[in-house]
């Protein structure tokens, strides 16, 4: 099968793709500078926030464009408008089949302007009147990812004799292995799966036992410094202002909310055994 895959060169999608030809499919990526693909994906030169090639000869598309800070690009345009310009050129060319990455959380009225646009990008699959599946990931680890090494690895490493903790850390988080991300979307696409689906790992923890689990890993012992959420609520849309801040108001907000949600009865067929976190930390962080 062709597959069209927006955002196809990053952290999930570089999976997504190397699984789509371990299936024996084409997988033609989408993006806006040319990159190093893997034997067998071909590259399609643009931007889907201002327009889509030719999308002749494709027979699904993979929707997993997303950013989680505001650099170059926007939410709006990257969760809203290149959503709505790929499933305009998709009915242009008479494909009816879409699989589309949001997030688990997404939804109106959160005051996340990810989590908004997210829940936005989400009603136009589901009113596009296409064939679809939606996948609402919690986090999701593995060589590369951003929460745990880059936030996590960020607190545990840093030079100080404490690791702050947020609040009393009790938010609960359910993480989900990237590689598992990407075997869902291959076999729905496969199976014809519709819906919408949370796609979480098989354990919950809180973040307080994400961060002990770090440190574990990395082989660091320190006492928590607890930070009241209060002085967090005051300090976070300062950090916001700086060009590399360690924690943007948006992750803030769905820091508190948690992530976290029962795994789906409809995807045990898909993933029997998904990977757990102690397993895979210790291959890749590294202080």
């Amino acid at each position: 099968m062709r597959v069209l895959v927006v955002g196809g060169t990053g952290f999930v999608g570089r999976h997504v793709v190397a699984r789509l030809l371990q299936g024996g499919h084409t997988p033609l990526v989408l993006s806006r500078t040319p990159g190093e693909l893997p034997k067998g994906a071909l590259h399609l030169l643009g931007d889907i926030t201002r327009e889509v090639p030719s999308l002749h000869g494709v027979e699904a598309a993979i929707y997993l464009a997303g950013i989680i800070r505001e650099r170059g690009q926007t939410f709006r345009a990257v969760h809203v408008e290149g959503v709505r310009n790929l499933l305009q050129a998709l009915k242009q060319a008479g494909v009816g089949r879409v699989l589309h990455m949001s997030a688990l959380g997404a939804r109106r009225g959160t005051g996340s302007r990810y989590y908004e646009t997210k829940a936005e990008g989400e009603e136009l699959v589901r009113s596009s009147g296409l064939s679809y599946a939606i996948f609402r990931p919690s986090l999701i680890f593995g060589p590369g990812d951003e929460f745990f090494g880059g936030v996590l690895r960020g607190l545990v490493c840093a030079p100080l004799p404490f690791v702050p903790l947020i609040g009393d850390g009790r938010f609960p988080f359910r993480p989900v292995h990237v590689g598992d991300v990407a075997e869902a979307f291959v076999q729905a696409l496969e199976r014809g799966l519709e819906g919408t689906f949370d796609l979480v790992g098989p354990r919950e923890y809180t973040f307080r036992q994400l961060l002990e689990l770090t440190m574990e890993v990395l082989g660091r012992r320190k006492p928590f410094l607890p930070i009241p959420l209060g002085l967090m609520d005051l300090l976070v849309p300062l950090l916001s202002l700086l060009p590399f801040a360690p924690l943007t108001r948006d992750q803030y907000l769905m820091l508190k909310g948690g992530n976290t949600a029962p795994f789906p009865e409809a995807l045990r067929d898909l993933l029997p055994a998904p990977k757990a976190l102690e397993e895979v930390l210790p291959t890749y962080l590294r202080c």
